[in-house]
């Protein structure tokens, strides 16, 4: 299908989902912000990026530039902030994300893709990656090693957060409520311990040991059990979506002195500090990569949380 719109000069050809029939159905994507590509076409007022540079684009599609979150770069708390997907831009036209051959986009809002990184690996790091590389530098654990972090949950993110712990030199801990992943957090992604959350006898054996826990979940889960788990002064950061299904303890007193907090994603300044942290510590998204003939068994494998641990379209290449 293509799709023209008032303000842009190009005309943009897509996928979508299609039933067995072979006939398009509506499908609605809540995650298409992951693009990487290859500049073909600059502006006359564009002098950061050529012809040929390797880069990304995330969730960010602009924002006013004008407010006080703007001016100190910091335009993703921005209150007019425009998507990359699923919005109507200012001039009317829709972002559909990245499910086609070429995507225009303001180069405030795009970065560089260091040489080291593989594209497609790269690719996911746009939206996980800074998702918990965000938190990590917030708390300063960046600089500052040795500390014991908690991460709750093993899939798109928590892959990652368990990369950059151990790059950063800390002591990971996995929590989680599927026994099977214990071997994989350990031995493929380096964690350092592992708790399952459902196992009352473990969750009590790590009362007050850890210093700081970003949790990955998007499913409805409580708060209470996870926040034991904590030291005094430790910190809880929840990431992901903004309308996170949870639970908060019943009673206040449980939170003591630490505190809860959330984190949605960062600047185009941390985006690109991100990739060129995961450039140096050779930090890279698992993934699978599918052609654009297998976006439809990709979104039945994802149903069943059947992929490690994020799908990569190969847009360019053939079918």
């Amino acid at each position: 299908m293509a799709q023209t719109t008032p303000n842009h000069t190009q005309t943009v050809s897509g996928w979508a989902a299609h039933d067995s029939s072979g006939t398009i159905t509506p499908y609605v994507f809540k995650r298409r912000h992951e693009i990487t590509g290859l500049i073909t076409k600059v502006g006359s007022d564009v002098s950061k990026f050529k012809i040929g540079d390797r880069v990304g684009v995330g969730c960010l599609a602009a924002s006013c530039l004008k407010c006080d979150f703007c001016k100190q770069e910091e335009e993703n708390y921005c209150d007019e902030i425009q998507l990359t997907y699923n919005g109507i831009f200012w001039d009317g036209s829709i972002t559909y994300g990245g499910y086609s051959k070429m995507l225009v986009a303001d180069h405030r809002f795009v970065v560089k893709v260091p040489d080291s990184l593989p594209m497609d690996a790269a690719a996911p790091l746009l939206c996980a990656g800074i998702t918990v590389y965000s938190p990590f530098k917030d708390h300063n654990l960046l600089e500052s090693p040795g500390k014991r972090i908690g991460i709750v949950g093993l899939g798109g993110l928590g892959h990652v957060a368990i990369k950059f712990g151990k790059a950063f030199g800390h002591h990971v801990t996995v929590i989680s409520t599927s026994p099977s992943k214990e071997k994989e957090a350990k031995e493929r992604l380096g964690a350092d311990d592992f708790i399952i959350s459902t196992d009352p006898e473990q969750m009590k054996s790590k009362f007050r040991t850890l210093d700081f826990i970003l949790d990955t979940v998007s499913a409805h889960h409580s708060l209470g059990p996870t926040l034991e788990l904590l030291k005094k002064k430790g910190t809880l950061m929840l990431v992901g979506a903004p309308d996170k299904p949870l639970d908060l303890p019943a009673f206040p007193m449980i939170f003591g002195k630490r505190s809860v907090k959330g984190s949605m994603t960062g600047s185009m300044k941390e985006t690109q500090e991100m990739l060129d942290v995961c450039a140096k510590h050779n930090i890279r998204c698992d993934i699978e990569v599918v052609k654009t003939d297998q976006i439809n068994e990709a979104l039945d494998r994802l149903a069943r949380n059947d992929v490690k641990y994020r799908f990569v379209i190969d847009i360019a290449g053939k079918p």
